[in-house]
């Protein structure tokens, strides 16, 4: 069965830097993306970042600020986040299976997701 963990939130100030993980589980072979997305109360989830065949996408709003990568070995996405904003506070969450583009643009994924992880930063 798959499972996807994500782990790494907390609470930071503005300015300071976060790694968030995202472990995969029960799924066999590498044939698939892995996206961060984020949700505030009240608000759809919010594509941030993904990483597909090695190459890395990012929203406009974290790019030059985050960074996708991953290791293969240990079945493991990170997204390191730097420079974090008040408004990156969002509970994060990372999805496996595929890309839903629209109009060019990452808007959510088919799959399997995780139960997020909180990340508040502080003003």
């Amino acid at each position: 069965q798959e499972q996807v963990e994500e782990s790494g939130g907390g609470l930071v100030q503005a300015g300071d830097s976060l790694r968030l993980t995202c472990v995969v589980s029960g799924r066999a072979g590498s044939n698939y993306a892995v996206g961060w997305f984020r949700q505030t109360p009240g608000k759809d989830r919010e594509y941030v970042s993904a990483i597909n065949w090695g190459r890395a996408y990012y929203a406009n709003s974290v790019k030059g600020r985050f960074t996708i990568f991953q290791d293969n070995a240990k079945n493991t996405v990170y997204l390191q986040m730097n420079s974090l904003k008040p408004e990156d506070t969002a509970v994060y969450y990372c999805g496996v299976g595929d890309l839903v583009w629209e109009r060019g643009e990452i808007v959510t994924m088919e799959g399997t997701w995780g139960q997020g992880t909180q990340v508040t930063v502080s003003s």
